[in-house]
């Protein structure tokens, strides 16, 4: 076989109840990666066809394949974990090198949010371990696959207590180098509630929206997931629910406690879903198990924005999602809270640490 096809066309022909559907299954060869991605050009509305119709495509999904060679997180992982970056000089050193000339690093937590170019960084980078006092490591506890960008969630730990935890995106250049980061620690408030209580309050007068237009899809890697529900489906709760599995753990950081059924994160998608707000997703990487993205959220008659970070990861099986964390910006930086608990306890970051290992992958 010519290896070199630019494509692979291969037509499933489904027959489900009261209804026909034809899918459309597409693989772009053309690098390193097959990408599958599957479009149903014809299908029932009924609940009980679509569900069948999923259960079918299910057996004929391919399963991405995971990029050759992971450059990101790779470098990620070697900083972070190996070097120590967050922790030690030579690791803060080592973490600067890396970078471009005109690298841009979004530090959420710190009053001045941008630094900009390898000398702010490496000042950046030194105060972060300097801050620390020798008192704690950064953690890694999950990393996204990808290779031009990832993204990697976090926990400071200290001894036998583990504390503060936070996710940070980072994207290389075509040289392979550090070009742009974003981190944004969680917030030692959690509002609950309340925020989508003021959120209603700031856009009761916002007229209604119109439904979203679009085609089906059924992605299947997840960096093409997160792209497709943010970029095309923004808003339609039925056909998001479709890629969150029935093993979801659903972390909002404004938010005490993770979600962990598909009954309450449509519960949650559904309290947020209201007229006058918009969610802008930014940057993703390219992740095939794992993906890390930037966005933003715009709110009708309000000039300032709210920067935010997400972690989704898909069951390698079912290619549903099955852990989402979600970690907007402070409104006021830095923090109160977070900055006293940074000075009273400098290992943690936290006024209170849990034991170390009560929460797996950093839950």
């Amino acid at each position: 076989m010519n290896m070199r096809i630019k494509s692979v066309v291969l037509l499933v022909l489904a027959t489900v109840p009261a209804s026909q559907a034809f899918v459309r299954t597409e693989f772009d060869c053309t690098t390193d990666v097959c990408q599958p991605s599957i479009t149903t050009l014809r299908s029932s509305s009924s609940t009980e066809s679509t569900s069948v119709l999923d259960n079918l495509l299910s057996i004929f999904q391919p399963k991405p394949t995971v990029p050759k060679t992971l450059v990101a997180q790779n470098l990620v992982t070697k900083l972070v974990t190996d070097v120590k970056a967050y922790s030690t000089v030579e690791g803060a050193k080592e973490f600067a090198a890396a970078c471009a000339d005109d690298v841009v690093y979004e530090d959420c937590f710190s009053a001045d949010s941008s630094f900009t170019g390898r000398d702010a960084v490496l000042q950046l980078m030194m105060d972060k371990v300097e801050s620390r006092k020798g008192r704690g490591d950064l953690r890694m506890d999950r990393v996204s696959d990808g290779s031009v960008a990832c993204g990697f969630a976090w926990t400071y730990v200290s001894g036998n207590e583990e504390g503060l935890r936070g996710t940070t995106f980072v994207q290389l250049n075509e040289d392979n180098e550090i070009q742009y980061v974003r981190e944004i620690p969680e917030p030692l408030f959690k509002p609950g509630n309340l925020t989508v209580a003021l959120l209603e309050a700031v856009t009761k007068d916002a007229p209604p929206r119109p439904a979203p237009t679009y085609t089906q899809r059924t992605p299947t890697m997840a960096s093409d997931i997160a792209k497709y529900l943010f970029k095309e489906v923004n808003g339609d709760l039925e056909e998001s629910m479709r890629f969150f599995g029935e093993d979801i753990i659903y972390r909002d950081f404004n938010f005490e406690e993770p979600l962990r059924s598909r009954d309450e994160v449509r519960g949650f998608i559904s309290d947020f879903s209201f007229p006058g707000i918009t969610f802008v997703i930014d940057r993703c990487d390219d992740g095939a198990e794992k993906t890390c993205f930037t966005w933003e959220v715009k709110i009708d008659g309000q000039e300032q924005v709210v920067k935010g970070l997400s972690y989704y990861e898909v069951n390698s099986d079912t290619r549903k999602i099955n852990y989402v964390r979600d970690i907007p910006e402070s409104p006021t930086k830095p923090p109160p809270l977070g900055s006293l608990a940074r000075k009273l306890r400098p290992g943690l970051g936290v006024f209170s640490g849990v034991p170390a290992g009560s929460r797996p992958g950093g839950k």
